[in-house]
């Protein structure tokens, strides 16, 4: 009987979780997010009730946007006053913040309910993989990125460059173009 009453209390309880956006969109990523944030991943989900959970977010500042949204995606801000109506590019408010971008992804997608604010205190965004130590502490799972996450070229071992199939070989007299740039004639060096 004590059994039951454990896994309801796990049911009821706020978990901690941890989502790593490096190499992530966070229009994709927000939806997903959101439905920790609101709790509808809990059997006892109700709209009136608040059971989110506690989510921190990592490596914000390496955010990735497909295409042109960096340059063609605003985000739009209202004083109340008037002519206080603005419209940002998606990289001006990632240059002055790195966690603002993915922060305004989310609230534009939560419920327009009067528990949003209270929902968006349990989000936790960090621009890099450095978290406090209170915080670390509290984690107890993760949450799966969306996008698959490439290697860089310097990650891959001698054996797999050397084993990926190749499109063609270069000639040996093949010549590089160097551009605008030329040599100059008493030195080696390049202007």
């Amino acid at each position: 009987m004590s059994h039951w009453r454990v896994v309801q209390w796990s049911t009821f309880a706020r978990t901690w979780w941890l989502f790593d956006a490096a190499h992530q969109c966070p229009i994709k990523s927000s939806p997903l997010l959101v439905r920790y944030l609101v709790g509808k991943h809990k059997p006892i989900y109700h709209p009136f009730s608040d059971v989110g959970d506690h989510i921190v977010v990592i490596n914000s500042r390496h955010v990735a946007m497909q295409d042109e949204k960096w340059r063609t995606h605003q985000y739009y801000h209202d004083t109340g006053y008037p002519s206080g109506k603005t419209y940002t590019r998606a990289w001006k408010i990632h240059e002055a913040d790195p966690t603002k971008v993915l922060y305004k992804e989310i609230y534009v997608r939560m419920p327009k309910v009067n528990e949003r604010k209270t929902m968006m205190k349990r989000l936790h965004i960090f621009p890099e993989s450095d978290i406090p130590d209170d915080i670390r502490a509290n984690i107890t799972d993760q949450i799966r990125q969306i996008m698959p996450v490439p290697k860089r070229l310097d990650e891959y071992s001698p054996e797999e460059r050397k084993t990926f199939p190749k499109l063609f070989d270069w000639d040996k007299d093949h010549v590089i173009y160097e551009g605008t740039r030329r040599l100059k004639e008493d030195d080696e060096t390049y202007v």
